[in-house]
């Protein structure tokens, strides 16, 4: 498992202009290496598993706190990279009749990283160190939650900024003998995260 890096090519619309992604994996022994490229770095995708963020919840909202505290810990003369958060696997969790399994996904994800970052807001408040889970030790000095109005998160009133939020999913496994209309829309499953990139260039 290691950090990843790759240019993705853009549509003709820009030039065939292409971005270069860095992919850092969420592991616990090197997330952190994010950093190494926050200078130069315009836009983070923190993507979740939306399908099991109910049992993991608590060790996203430990990853997500530590980039939240790396973004408002940037000087002011550098400008602050936007932040989307992806619900990925959307696909997995059932549409009803009043909501689509994308926007399901994504309010499942905000409600449980907004209560378990509240938690920690909280904590840290109350002079209460957070155990740090898959590190050795907590960091109960570690900011970046504070909100505007009431105090308790909400990614509406954070104050570093405005987080955007795009639910997406891949097609496998049997998508590929489905009809060719239907893998069509499988693979638009992407297309929320795609025309997020084209927005940076």
């Amino acid at each position: 498992m290691q950090t990843n890096m790759a240019l993705v090519p853009l549509s003709s619309n820009h030039n065939h202009k292409a971005l270069r992604v860095i992919d850092v994996p969420g592991h616990p022994r090197i997330r952190d290496q994010f950093q190494e490229h926050l200078p130069s770095t315009k836009a983070i995708a923190f993507v979740v598993d939306a399908s099991i963020i109910s049992r993991n919840g608590p060790a996203v909202a430990e990853h997500l706190h530590m980039i939240l505290n790396a973004l408002t810990s940037l000087p002011p003369s550098r400008e602050t990279p936007s932040l989307t958060i992806v619900a990925h696997k959307c696909d997995l969790i059932k549409s009803t009749a009043t909501a689509s399994a994308e926007q399901l996904a994504i309010n499942r994800v905000r409600t449980i990283l907004e209560r378990e970052l509240e938690k920690r807001r909280a904590s840290h408040a109350g002079g209460v160190g957070v155990e740090s889970l898959g590190a050795e030790d907590s960091d109960s000095q570690m900011g970046g939650l504070e909100c505007t109005g009431s105090g308790e998160f909400k990614f509406s009133e954070w104050e570093g900024g405005e987080v955007g939020f795009i639910g997406t999913s891949v097609a496998v496994g049997k998508a590929a003998g489905r009809p060719t209309d239907e893998k069509r829309s499988e693979g638009d499953r992407l297309s929320p995260l795609r025309e997020w990139l084209e927005d940076l260039a």
